[in-house]
């Protein structure tokens, strides 16, 4: 029996946008192996080099050493002429390729999880006169890009009613928007029990018995990651502290120098790393930007985050989100972090409140109900 094969189309311009796109798919391998074939679809695979560098490598720069540029790039495209143009531009480029894939492997079902992505699609699928189901998940769960609504017609996932009520704002038919929770890996809906926690942290190299205070960004680290680690060195000094630096190179080898110096024991420094749910797990407070899949897993981990940076507008939602309900901490002045979690880490009290808050959220890993609705659909 021939198997239904379903693209999965994401661009790597950070992470939020392949890490749900990946979550679906290990689902749909689990329980549909049998009869459904996700596939992941980079939609810059095999698209001129220079096309990859403006869009994947130009994001993650701006992002990380010019992000009032990109926030600028980011307002100017929601006055919707631009937004159109910008659309286009990326589109006519990106199209050969996807047309290529569409032809060659006849997909029966197409999920798109990157706005640059929309516009191509439903124009091939038009150009070859075929009927393809096509869902559209959007990544960003409170305040997302006018690009992902340029196109009305279209069957939407999205993951919040504030998100809902934007949309309908655009014009978008009730009947096209589906709400769930965000999807995010499955393991994160099951936190490592407590007892094997002090044996977790033992095989990492930590103290069983001592808090961990985590840094964590994204592929490129925390911004002004030095700062913020050197302050926690100086000002917090009853907790260990671990640090995941990704594949920024120069921020790794920045605070190795500081471990050596201030001979700490107690400062983990890691590269890119495979084991963040287990890092998140050990840890007790994370310091963070606020990407929405990093403080979702966080959250569903039921740690407390704290914010120290976060992109306008893209992250604004998610930032809005954890202070209006009283689930983490946004601080952007590094001076005043070390008091921050002093307090955090030595106030049972001021602790046990956001976790209180965390739990009686009752988040839920969407990836189950997304991945059911996504099977079901048809035209």
């Amino acid at each position: 029996m021939r198997k239904e094969k379903y693209f999965l189309m994401f661009l790597r311009t950070g992470g939020g946008h392949l890490a749900p796109a990946r979550s679906v798919e290990e689902y749909l391998k689990k329980n549909y192996s049998e009869k459904i074939e996700p596939v992941l679809i980079d939609g810059l695979h095999s698209s001129p080099s220079y096309l990859k560098f403006i869009v994947e490598d130009g994001y993650r720069i701006l992002q990380n050493r010019a992000k009032w540029y990109y926030e600028l790039l980011y307002a100017i495209n929601k006055i919707i002429p631009f937004a159109k143009l910008s659309d286009l531009l990326v589109s006519n480029r990106i199209k050969p390729v996807i047309k290529k894939r569409i032809i060659e492997e006849k997909p029966d079902k197409i999920v798109i999880f990157h706005f640059f992505l929309i516009r191509p699609v439903f124009e091939i699928l038009k150009e070859l006169g075929v009927n393809i189901p096509v869902i559209t998940v959007v990544t960003d769960p409170f305040i997302a890009h006018p690009i992902w609504f340029l196109n009305r017609k279209q069957t939407f996932i999205v993951f919040s009613e504030r998100l809902k009520n934007y949309a309908l704002r655009r014009k978008v038919s009730s009947e096209n928007l589906h709400v769930f929770p965000f999807i995010l890996n499955e393991k994160f809906s099951n936190p490592i029990p407590k007892d094997q926690i002090p044996q977790l942290k033992k095989s990492l190299g930590f103290q069983e018995d001592k808090k961990i205070v985590l840094i964590v960004g994204g592929g490129d680290g925390i911004p002004k990651g030095e700062r913020i680690v050197r302050n926690l060195i100086e000002g917090v000094d009853s907790a260990q502290i671990a640090v995941v630096c990704g594949k920024n190179k120069k921020f790794f080898q920045s605070v190795q120098k500081m471990k050596e110096n201030y001979e700490l024991s107690t400062l983990k420094v890691f590269q890119y790393v495979d084991f963040i749910y287990e890092l998140l797990n050990i840890s007790d407070i994370v310091i963070t930007k606020c990407g929405a899949s990093t403080f979702m897993e966080i959250l569903m981990i039921k740690k407390i985050p704290v914010v120290n940076n976060y992109i306008w507008e893209q992250e604004k939602g998610n930032v809005e989100f954890l202070v209006m309900n009283n689930l983490g901490i946004y601080e952007r002045n590094i001076k005043k972090l070390p008091l921050l979690i002093r307090r955090l880490l030595c106030e049972p009290d001021v602790y046990n409140l956001f976790l209180n808050n965390i739990e009686k959220a009752h988040l839920r890993n969407g990836t189950p109900d997304v991945s059911e609705f996504i099977v079901n659909f048809s035209l």
